[in-house]
């Protein structure tokens, strides 16, 4: 190989380096935001439920960890037979549905809806979901997703963090507002970014793309 080739390699390797330990600052590990509007996820089942027999959902857009946001929205009602419309879905399916709000979306569904890790369902909030071709009752299902980062291990090595840690994390605008009890979540398909939802984002004001500080890791 050229050795103005292996130079330029070279240096590019010990940049890439620097660049993920410039992530380490004297504050904390940085990490951008995302910011997560209410969503839904679905059963096989309840997709053709709403949308017919044999239908699948189709990609829009993809997301991190295999995920994509499809073309297909839904209206979720709540107890008070107030409705929020096209509520964009997640594939791919899973093996339960899962809706995903605000604060701000469970006052105008007037549901008492707990702040919940992704995935822990039981007992939430029961809410009705509408699609073209028919509608499902879920007796529980709703929650207001808590706050999160996803993380690659490598991201994880270099932050001090394992799946599952909690942190806090702070976001150095004109609001200066501190995140506490951030859960970790580790996997080789994450792409680093904290997850908050429309109303921290708005309460905090900070949009998808800009960053935040893990200060401080929970003993």
């Amino acid at each position: 190989m050229d050795t103005s080739n292996v130079e330029v390699i070279t240096k590019m390797v010990l940049e890439a380096l620097k660049s993920s330990e410039d992530k380490k600052s004297s504050q904390g590990y940085v990490v951008p935001v995302g910011v997560s509007a209410r969503h839904i996820h679905l059963t096989q089942k309840s997709v053709e439920t709403l949308f017919g027999e044999g239908y699948h959902l189709t990609k829009k857009k993809d997301l991190m960890g295999g995920q994509f946001a499809a073309n297909e929205t839904v209206t979720i009602v709540g107890l008070k037979l107030r409705a929020i419309e096209n509520v964009r879905i997640l594939g791919p399916v899973r093996k339960a549905d899962q809706v995903e709000v605000s604060q701000t979306d469970a006052f105008k569904l007037g549901a008492g809806v707990p702040i919940r890790n992704s995935g822990d369902i039981a007992g939430s909030a029961p809410v009705a979901v509408v699609g073209p071709k028919g509608a499902i009752y879920l007796k529980e299902g709703m929650i207001i997703a808590a706050r999160h980062i996803h993380m690659s291990p490598e991201d994880a090595r270099l932050a001090g963090l394992k799946d599952g840690d909690y942190v806090d994390v702070k976001a150095d605008n004109v609001r200066g507002t501190t995140f506490n009890n951030v859960l970790i979540r580790v996997d080789d398909s994450f792409t680093l970014e904290m997850h908050i939802d429309t109303d921290e984002a708005n309460a905090s004001k900070i949009k998808t793309g800009d960053t935040v500080t893990i200060v401080k890791k929970e003993s």
